[in-house]
Order: structure tokens, then sequence, then C-alpha cells
């Protein structure tokens, strides 16, 4: 069964909407040089899903990238 995060980033790939996978990627990249940044605690674990959920999106944004140079080399502007 797939993970929320994939369910989310496959239907943004399926919308075409790169603003939402950029938003995304924006965000869980900021939580991770949050909780990089912190000391007292080990946050691994969650730096490790964010890290995850990182390569699902940048998968999600290749996927789309890949779609769009698709429709553009068998329909030519």
């Amino acid at each position: 069964m797939p993970s929320a995060i994939e369910q989310i980033v496959d239907v943004y790939v399926r919308l075409k909407n790169r603003r939402g996978l950029d938003q995304l990627m924006m965000h869980r990249q900021r939580l991770a040089v949050d909780l990089k940044s912190r000391s007292g605690y080990d946050f691994s674990l969650p730096i490790g899903q964010i890290d995850d959920e990182i390569a699902i999106i940048e998968a999600g944004l290749s996927r789309l990238k890949a779609e769009s140079a698709d429709v553009g080399a068998t329909h030519p502007i």
C-alpha cells in the first residue's frame, strides 16, 4: 500500500501540478534543515523519514518532467 506522501505526489503528477510539488519539496527541505540544526534529542528517525519523502517528491518531479517532455516530443509547438 502506498504511503500518504506517495499518494499525494501521485495526484500532483497526474494533475501536472509542478508548483504543488515544488512547495511540498521546499517544506520538507525546511523541516530537514530545522531538525538537523537541533540538539538534545535523537532526530535521526524523523530526519530519515523526511529524507525518504524528499526522494519520493524528487521522483515525482522527474516523472512530471518526463511526461511533459513526452508531450512536447509528440506534439511539437
